[in-house]
């Protein structure tokens, strides 16, 4: 899309979808983050709304990582990422030559699962021990995340749905959660840029849109903090259920 194609409209919904992205990835673990990229996708070629995305996600990773330093479960932010790596891979050999709608479908059903499982426990409708996932949970969970997160930045079910399960709390949850996309994100740089995504006119608008990601990245970590720990587990289910209707109408569509 040519530079003078932006208009005043154009750039203001660009504005939203980035403070959106800024407050999910910034307060609620970035479970709808890549909802971001999805709006953008309606206005212009999906590879370039992605490659835009791209630079504004490690900002606010960058600016998010201060307020929840160390407060992470690196154990499991390690076995994430471990486990992202070669889902990355294999989204840099798919990017363009296969549809990702099957993988979107996929995880749009297991995060809805999930979110229906917990209602349910926590109704009383069912009664089962808990356990923690087991360690291969997390090399499944990673790979998912690594190259959902590479094809389309909706790395997030997945990465919710293994860290949920651990039982961490609102705080730990949501540090870990951080510290693994911003990693993620970091490998998906070269890779980005090898495929031609990164042009002169997509970087341009990144820096039009700093203002709005440094924005939405501040109000997502003052709403961490203000939000009690029952409520921000409430919202991250919506989120999740959200994210799944998006991901499955995107897939059957």
């Amino acid at each position: 899309m040519p530079a003078q194609e932006y208009t005043i409209g154009l750039f203001a919904l660009m504005g939203v979808a980035v403070i959106f992205a800024g407050v999910s990835k910034g307060g609620f673990g970035s479970g709808a983050a890549f909802a971001s990229a999805s709006i953008l996708a309606l206005v212009m070629e999906p590879a370039q709304a992605l490659a835009i995305m791209l630079p504004l996600l490690m900002l606010i990773d960058l600016v998010t990582l201060r307020p929840f330093w160390r407060q992470w479960s690196w154990p499991d932010a390690r076995l994430l990422v471990a486990g992202a790596l070669p889902g990355v891979l294999l989204g840099v050999w798919l990017f363009q030559r296969a549809d990702a709608d099957v993988l979107r479908l996929l995880i749009g059903v297991i995060s809805l699962a999930f979110v229906v499982w917990q209602f349910s426990l926590r109704a009383g409708w069912i009664t089962l021990r808990t356990t923690p996932m087991p360690r291969w949970g997390s090399g499944v969970a990673g790979f998912v995340a690594g190259f959902t997160s590479f094809v389309s930045h909706a790395g997030g079910p997945a990465a919710a749905v293994y860290l949920l399960a651990k039982g961490l709390g609102k705080t730990q949850f949501q540090a870990t959660t951080v510290l693994v996309f911003g990693l993620i994100n970091l490998a998906k740089v070269v890779p980005y840029a090898t495929l031609g995504l990164f042009t002169a006119d997509t970087l341009r608008v990144d820096l039009w849109l700093m203002p709005f990601a440094l924005l939405g990245a501040w109000l997502g970590v003052k709403a961490h903090f203000l939000v009690s720990e029952r409520a921000f587990f409430a919202l991250t289910y919506i989120l999740l259920t959200l994210t799944g209707i998006k991901l499955v109408w995107d897939g059957l569509t």
